[in-house]
């Protein structure tokens, strides 16, 4: 498994006392559960902005720190742009809301629940059904290293083809779905879309999510050419993804999201 949390040092400031971001850290589960909530309510806003929402479909969770068999999850039938951090729910496995006054989105609860119980270092994850996304989840294949972006990706993706276009609300697709994310950061469901988690942070999760919607509009354009692209070579590839793949830089990335999001629309930490 890919080292997702040590820190690039090629991005570390070369001089002292200059900002930065600097990794949270807390005293209690308060803070942490607080924080956790402020950054997921940040990225379902910072998916309103890409347009990423279509309905009640897609949905974003985040593990809570005290009591990891539960989950805080966007509301059922809110916009993106409308989610705050009083309308967010907790969820447990079963699909209960255990705290919050919103229902739950069934498909959300059977691909999220299977993932994080299944596979307890993963801290958050992200689905939306998006334009770009589902379009290339159409065409089954991985991702090609065709940019330097597209080589974050690289042997760090899967395509789940079972499943392939059903409505996950059975907990058996979950299952599928969940046991596809061992040792990765991202999925293509043929058929469906983009999936997204992250051992790190909320803050992760969304912005790979971002990058992922990216890479496969980039990739779409290049096939429709029907020119052969040139790719990155496996080696540099693999030297990309380790220094611009991880979840640190995911998380480092999304700090400019965060900081122009609480300028902008401040209700979203209500």
């Amino acid at each position: 498994m890919l080292d997702r949390t040590k820190r690039i040092s090629v991005y570390q400031p070369t001089q002292l006392g200059l900002k930065f971001p600097e990794l949270p850290e807390f005293q209690t589960h308060a803070q942490d559960r607080q924080h956790r909530k402020e950054r997921l309510v940040a990225a379902c806003r910072a998916f309103a902005q890409q347009g990423f929402d279509y309905g009640f479909a897609g949905h974003l969770t985040v593990r809570d720190p005290e009591h990891p068999a539960l989950y805080w999850t966007n509301p059922m039938c809110v916009d993106f742009s409308q989610v705050k951090v009083s309308n967010l729910i907790l969820v447990d496995h079963d699909g209960k809301v255990r705290e919050g006054e919103y229902a739950v989105n069934r498909a959300g609860f059977v691909l999220h629940a299977a993932v994080h119980e299944q596979h307890p270092d993963i801290i958050a994850m992200c689905h939306a059904h998006t334009v770009y996304g589902t379009a290339f989840a159409a065409l089954g294949k991985k991702l090609e290293p065709i940019t330097q972006d597209a080589a974050a990706f690289y042997e760090d993706h899967v395509v789940i083809g079972e499943e392939a276009g059903q409505v996950a609300v059975e907990v058996k697709g979950g299952n599928r779905v969940a046991n596809a994310f061992k040792g990765v950061k991202a999925a293509i469901h043929q058929n469906h879309g983009l999936l997204t988690a992250s051992r790190h942070s909320i803050d992760s999760a969304a912005f790979w999510f971002i990058a992922l919607e990216r890479c496969c509009r980039q990739q779409l354009m290049i096939d429709a050419t029907g020119i052969a692209p040139k790719l990155v070579s496996p080696e540099r590839a693999r030297y990309s993804r380790e220094h611009v793949g991880s979840d640190y830089i995911g998380w480092l990335h999304f700090q400019t999201i965060y900081g122009m999001l609480v300028q902008t629309q401040p209700d979203m930490l209500e």
